[in-house]
């Protein structure tokens, strides 16, 4: 029951009487004030006047106690302490707030604003969308972002808190080794030179005995460039067209494949193509879990948060290579912040990587010394600041997941 306290009528104890048995009959939780916490303390003050609660008797005072404690719907000890603060000054007055409060600096849109962003991003870490949102003001002039391009990385989780955010938004077997003469068993070593490949094969599941397609993933080690491709199958026949169009889709000229000991990639049909653009073939060591770690890492934080976990049958590789080919792929070179570490040597020798870089891999690109001489023929620098610019990264983001919900669409029809 809703209701909105009125007593002015009252003088006397006498009349309370009644009122408690009505409340106790109907059940302290069934009545429910509409008032505000102002309203009910100057109810009770004028109640406590006018019933001259200093002079009653201390059978009175309890009646007086009572029916507060039923209407105001404060329990017991809270109006005990009302009534000690109305002996003592003669009226109850709120306690003014003594907590420091700090300046409220981003306001509702902001953050809907940065809940929009991340969902585009498929909720990278903080420091990434801090990237985003810096860029989105400085490089692109978007106004939207004015006060979000100083925000830190910490704060972003603070505000992935709040309501309005929320709203928008083992069994381990050793390697048997085996001997093929193809490739060479070592880690490559770039040197900051860019076009050193790390290879590895991504599977959609198996539905009713029926395969699921395969992505085919190529992540350059020195500037985190990403190529994806898909096909029905991992066997030669498909394998062989799909790596030959992607490492023609890199940028610069392409130096090493290393990959791990599978034989989709250790075969004499992928040698033979690799032998013929001139590119050295290597493959993983045995108990070195961590030589192909990049684009094991690339596969979950890419592949896997676009293309889920779910079976898609192996008809559907054509329309998600065209995807790759036009969003993705663009997407994942222009737009998508990548963290570069830095290894620090402690005293005891042990190495620790720390990331303070954050970059696009074009960027990361155009920020090696002479990187001219690296790139393919036909790639200038202009070339690849016109790609850049011809979306911001909001932008293509979000063409990026509304191209995605068709792909799937698709799958269901």
């Amino acid at each position: 029951m809703n209701m909105t306290i009125q007593n002015d009528s009252i003088t006397s104890v006498a009349q309370l009487v009644p009122l408690i048995k009505v409340a106790e009959s109907l059940g302290v939780d069934t009545l429910t004030r509409t008032d505000d916490t102002e309203a009910v303390y100057v109810w009770m003050s004028n109640l406590l006047v006018r019933v001259r609660y200093a002079f009653l008797s201390k059978k009175d005072r309890g009646i007086v106690r009572k029916y507060i404690y039923l209407y105001s719907g404060y329990t017991l000890s809270h109006v005990d302490t009302l009534i000690a603060k109305y002996r003592k000054s003669g009226k109850i007055v709120r306690a003014p707030r003594t907590q420091h409060t700090f300046e409220k600096v981003y306001t509702r849109e902001d953050i809907a604003l940065l809940a929009r962003t991340a969902n585009a991003y498929n909720h990278q870490n903080g420091r990434a969308l801090r990237e985003v949102c810096y860029d989105m003001y400085h490089l692109y002039g978007d106004v939207r972002f004015e006060r979000l391009h100083r925000i830190s990385s910490s704060h972003i989780y603070n505000l992935k808190k709040t309501p309005t955010y929320r709203n928008e938004a083992l069994d381990y077997t050793k390697t048997k080794p085996t001997k093929v003469d193809i490739g060479e068993r070592k880690k490559p070593y770039p040197e900051g030179k860019p076009g050193f490949l790390r290879v590895d094969s991504v599977h959609q599941g198996d539905l009713d005995k029926e395969k699921g397609v395969y992505h085919i993933n190529l992540v350059d080690e020195v500037t985190q460039d990403e190529v994806v491709v898909c096909v029905e199958g991992i066997s030669e026949m498909f394998l062989a067209p799909a790596l030959e169009e992607a490492l023609h889709s890199f940028p610069f000229r392409i130096r090493n494949f290393h990959s791990d000991n599978g034989s989709e990639y250790i075969n004499k049909t992928v040698a033979r193509l690799l032998e013929k653009i001139l590119v050295s073939q290597t493959k993983s060591r045995a108990r070195r879990s961590n030589d192909n770690g990049l684009v094991e890492g690339k596969n979950a934080a890419v592949i896997r948060k676009v293309m889920g976990h779910t079976h898609i049958p192996k008809r559907h590789a054509g329309a998600i290579n065209e995807f790759y080919r036009e969003y993705l792929n663009p997407f994942v070179r222009f737009h998508r912040f990548c963290a570069f570490p830095d290894n620090e040597v402690l005293p005891n020798g042990k190495i620790v990587k720390r990331y303070r870089e954050y970059k696009t891999p074009m960027q990361k690109l155009m920020s090696l010394p002479h990187f001219e001489h690296f790139l393919r023929d036909g790639v200038t620098k202009e070339s690849l600041l016109d790609a850049s610019k011809k979306q911001t990264h909001l932008q293509a983001a979000e063409e990026l997941q509304k191209a995605r919900k068709k792909l799937f669409a698709s799958f269901r029809k």
